[in-house]
């Protein structure tokens, strides 16, 4: 770690005897273990149970990849003070300190909930948004749309146990894509099965999102608050950090974050926020880059460490560490070279010299065309999926301009037009996106929702609202049924009851399909006159329905997942007799059961 500290430091202050002070500095306030992180994940985790680092609780992102960048140092040569902190006397601000306003409004509007719901447990908005700069890079520097929802979805690695937990899925695919591991989803990287249990409205639209930062923030605070913690306590804040993500490196990373946003921040408008330096391409899967598990980087792009904390995926050594400005740096990252006079002595200001007017006015040319002038569709203009499941095929459109030539970056809005319970990927109705350098624009994965039906998606290009829409037709049907070949009893006793009363055992049959178990298979049980001329009966024996009435037909049964159903309690009138009970699934397939009943008296 101690090579990583030196190169943050400005030149001519990466002495030994510096770099020791720069990292006393910057760990004063943290956990034992700072110092040691060029092992792997396991490793960290053994040591961690070893040295009775607090248990997590059930973790939000399964142990997923994080950002590994660390903020500005604290100046060593000047103990509590740095030019290279927020808002320090005389000094510009610092990009690094710089917070996207919608991520920013959503940490400060999760405190003040959490500050009313749970007093006691002191959360500051610092710790969300240190979480969220280590997590997601702040909702990739503040890219969300007006509601608060992440433009594009941010996705971990899938949680296959290579590399970090072994989650299957939880959720279906509904909110990660995903429908054989689970993957951290979201701003504050959580995965759905902890979703599930700690999601939360932050935004008051009605619904919970874990791709929506005022969602995912206030989700994060309950969860940080949980347990009786008061978060004014070290050690509590200490075992809330490692439930996020059980790791040494991890909790320092968080708390050194903690500490330099805690000296000052400032907001910054949405999209503009200072991204990581260890961050995932374009696709979206895989934000949390700053990887457990990847490879150390050694300046070749070749592996060479174990599990390494450090990987940057890019074949850097310093884990992706940004080089701080030299002192006549600007803002905007340029620099302004010493003035001379005209004998290049430093320090004088030089004499402006006025350019000559020109003989002749210049020509203006022409304006060239720019913007958005026509969309086409790309490909299909029909899709369609099955009930639960998603579409196949994307949508996609072609931006031109007026010369008929592409329009990179332009921005698309798809909508989802009718009634539907279909969703794009982090169940939003629309998304906007930007057309790559071709000029073309696709849609996010489309869910299907439970819903059957059709509906329209629209795409328009946004702000050019003279440009003609697309529009692709898109279909639900319902799922397919499952088929039966075969309806056979479980028992082979004769069911026998006497008048006026009931059967004392109760009937059971399994379905198969081709040999194999049918799981929700339809079934229709009907009492039945004849087998030859099934005719409903009218009496002996009956079921109860929903109300307590007796009911000789009970629709809506199904097989469970071992292909069982067992009906509900069969009673008897006063007739005896001989009786047929007729099982049904939606297919066809038919089993006939004999039910006797005797006088009671002879019962």
């Amino acid at each position: 770690m101690a090579p990583l500290i030196g190169r943050r430091l400005r030149k001519g202050a990466a002495t030994t005897a510096v770099a020791a002070a720069a990292m006393a500095a910057l760990t004063a306030s943290q956990a034992p273990g700072f110092g040691t992180q060029d092992h792997g994940d396991r490793d960290h985790r053994d040591r961690d149970r070893a040295s009775g680092a607090p248990s997590p609780d059930t973790p939000i992102d399964g142990g997923s990849s994080y950002h590994t960048d660390l903020p500005p140092l604290i100046k060593p040569d000047k103990p509590g003070s740095s030019i290279d902190l927020p808002g320090f006397p005389g000094s510009s601000t610092k990009a690094e300190a710089g917070i996207p306003a919608s991520v920013l409004a959503a940490y400060k509007k999760a405190e003040a909930a959490l500050r009313e719901a749970k007093p006691g447990c002191n959360l500051p908005w610092q710790l969300l948004a240190a979480i969220g700069k280590v997590e997601s890079g702040q909702a990739r520097g503040g890219s969300v749309d007006r509601e608060g929802t992440t433009v594009s979805p941010i996705l971990g690695p899938a949680l296959n146990g290579n590399g970090f937990a072994m989650i299957k899925d939880t959720d279906g695919g509904e909110f990660d894509g995903d429908t054989t591991h689970d993957r951290a989803v979201g701003p504050m990287q959580f995965i759905p099965s902890t979703w599930a249990n700690w999601s939360q409205d932050g935004n008051g639209d009605g619904r919970s999102d874990p791709n929506n930062i005022y969602d995912a923030a206030l989700a994060a605070g309950f969860y940080l608050c949980a347990n009786n913690r008061d978060l004014s306590v070290q050690e509590d804040i200490d075992k809330a950090i490692l439930g996020y993500n059980h790791s040494r490196e991890y909790l320092n990373t968080v708390l050194s974050w903690f500490e330099y946003y805690k000296r000052g921040t400032h907001e910054v408008p949405d999209g503009t926020g200072v991204l990581p330096s260890e961050r995932s391409g374009p696709s979206g899967d895989g934000s949390k880059s700053g990887s457990k598990g990847s490879g150390k980087g050694n300046g070749s792009g070749k592996d060479t460490g174990k599990d390494s904390h450090r990987g940057n995926g890019s074949g850097r050594g310093d884990g992706g560490a940004h080089t701080l400005p030299k002192s006549d740096d600007k803002p905007d990252g340029s620099t302004t070279p010493p003035s001379t006079d005209p004998d290049g002595d430093p320090g004088q200001t030089p004499v402006p010299q006025l350019p000559k007017p020109p003989t002749t006015p210049p020509t203006t040319p022409a304006p060239k065309p720019t913007g958005t002038a026509k969309l086409t569709a790309v490909g299909a203009k029909r899709f369609t999926a099955t009930a639960g499941g998603t579409f196949t095929g994307t949508p996609k459109v072609h931006a031109v301009n007026a010369e008929g030539k592409p329009v990179a970056a332009a921005r698309v809005k798809y909508e989802i037009r009718g009634e539907t319970g279909a969703r794009f990927l982090g169940l939003v109705r629309s998304v906007t996106v930007l057309t790559g350098a071709d000029g073309t624009a696709t849609a996010p994965k489309l869910l299907a929702g439970e819903q059957t039906g059709s509906f329209t998606l629209r795409a328009t290009a946004v702000g050019r609202e003279q440009v003609a829409p697309v529009d692709f037709a898109a279909s639900v049907k319902a799922r397919p049924v499952p088929r039966a070949d075969a309806l056979a009893r479980l028992g082979d006793g004769v069911l026998k009851a006497g008048t006026g009363g009931s059967f004392a055992d109760l009937l059971t049959v399994k379905a198969t399909n081709k040999g194999k178990v049918a799981a929700g298979v339809p079934v229709t049980a009907t009492m039945i006159t004849d087998a030859k001329k099934p005719e409903p009966n009218d009496k002996g024996p009956y079921f109860l329905d929903a109300k307590g009435k007796p009911v000789r037909t009970l629709t809506g049964l199904k097989t469970d997942a071992l292909g069982r159903l067992t009906l509900p309690k069969i009673l008897t009138d006063e007739h005896a007799g001989t009786y047929l009970l007729r099982l049904t699934t939606a297919n066809g397939t038919v089993l006939d059961v004999e039910l006797t009943v005797t006088p009671a008296a002879a019962s």
